[in-house]
């Protein structure tokens, strides 16, 4: 070998080796874009996306370097709400075609609702690069924004009303509606998607067909209300034949009761519905609670994924939230936001149940019971339909019903 400086030659039959690997190899391929036709650049139309960063302090002379990254972020999260949008409407489209009789689809939905389970996943992340940016750093072009705000992001508000966010349960932003805060087409974009079918309306349609409610076929509410009430009974007996920890006991034991005494009580469940306490409809919270209680069936593992999905939803749009007022507290103490709003405080407010659209699905666990006195399902009696395939006149005709 030859040594000149620090480099290394290899011998020139190494060469030649090397050369003969990548002709066989590596460089087999034809570049076919050197022949014209669509490329990369122009599908992805990058000319439009990485020019789109348009610095409003270097528009008035003072370039701030981080407004670039403060933009880049914030379009970054409107291409994936774009496509968290995508999916939903593709979701919500099953369940109106009903589509959602057929069992593939049924995963299709699984699918889309655990993609933008991941989206809100990458969503949450995105908020360490925002924070590498300090607080002196966002105040020197801070003054360049006014009047814009997060507030007016249409698509999340799309958002929250395709998936079903109450609008009476809403925070009012600054005493007025959060409609006001648009404009036009924007304006009518927003109450189309109020007037439309939510997911947890069509949720709640898909859980009131769970095979198995009906009186006359297995009756799972019935023989539950029957088991939990006679295993309530059981236990009563036993707390009254120990005097020592009756009284202790027994306050326990009558707030354990008061609980399945609203489960069972129908008008108290729809008290509950109208003060927003409760979102699902009395029938669909049975079914919701029948999928929970027989997940490990075979022919309830899909329907109980979906649940799961949709409650990791809230939980991530939840701590999305929660991540966005700590970062507002941290850039802007307790200033007002740039659009007027009061900032930290009018977000802090946001991030409670009020906002949770599937609540009923995180209170499934409490009435948790023993498995004893789950009814049993006996396969050779009760043959259930997959629930999608459970249907009802408003889905299916009288001539496939059968």
């Amino acid at each position: 070998m030859e040594f000149t400086g620090y480099r290394v030659h290899p011998p020139s039959s190494s060469i030649q080796h090397l050369t003969e690997d990548e002709n066989n190899d590596s460089q087999t391929g034809v570049n076919k874009a050197s022949k014209g036709g669509l490329i990369y650049g122009d599908y992805l139309q990058l000319d439009k996306i990485v020019t789109s960063q348009v610095l409003q302090s270097e528009l008035k002379g003072n370039k701030i370097h981080d407004e670039h990254l403060f933009i880049v972020t914030h379009q970054a999260y409107e291409l994936w709400f774009k496509q968290v949008l995508w999916e939903l409407d593709s979701v919500r489209e099953i369940f109106i075609s009903g589509h959602v009789r057929d069992e593939r689809n049924m995963l299709k939905v699984n699918t889309r609702i655990n993609r933008i389970v991941m989206i809100f996943r990458l969503l949450l992340d995105q908020f360490a690069v925002l924070e590498t940016m300090t607080a002196i750093d966002f105040f020197d072009f801070r003054e360049y924004l006014s009047p814009a705000s997060g507030f007016q992001s249409l698509q999340f508000r799309l958002l929250e009303n395709k998936i079903g966010v109450p609008h009476n349960q809403r925070v009012p932003y600054n005493r007025r509606h959060y409609r006001d805060n648009f404009r036009g087409e924007e304006s009518e974009l927003l109450i189309r998607s109020e007037q439309e079918l939510t997911l947890l309306q069509l949720v709640e349609q898909w859980l009131e067909r769970t095979p198995g409610l009906e009186e006359d076929g297995f009756n799972f509410f019935g023989k539950l209300q029957t088991n939990i009430f006679k295993g309530l009974d059981g236990e009563k007996e036993k707390i009254e034949q120990n005097p020592e920890t009756k009284e202790e006991m027994m306050a326990e034991f009558i707030k354990h009761r008061d609980v399945f005494l609203s489960l069972f009580d129908e008008k108290r469940h729809d008290h509950l519905l109208s003060t927003g306490q409760r979102r699902l409809s009395y029938k669909a919270l049975q079914g919701a609670l029948m999928i929970y209680f027989y997940r490990e069936e075979p022919r309830f593992q899909v329907p109980f994924q979906l649940l799961t999905s949709l409650m990791d939803i809230d939980t991530l749009m939840t701590k999305w939230r929660y991540n966005h007022v700590c970062m507002v507290h941290r850039m802007l103490g307790s200033k007002a936001g740039t659009g007027g709003s009061s900032g930290y405080q009018y977000l802090r407010s946001t991030v409670s149940d009020r906002y949770k659209v599937f609540v009923d699905l995180f209170n499934l666990a409490t009435f948790l019971v023993p498995r004893e006195w789950v009814p049993k399902l006996n396969p050779t009696e009760h043959s259930f339909l997959y629930t999608a395939e459970c249907c009802d006149s408003s889905y299916c005709s009288s001539d496939d019903s059968d």
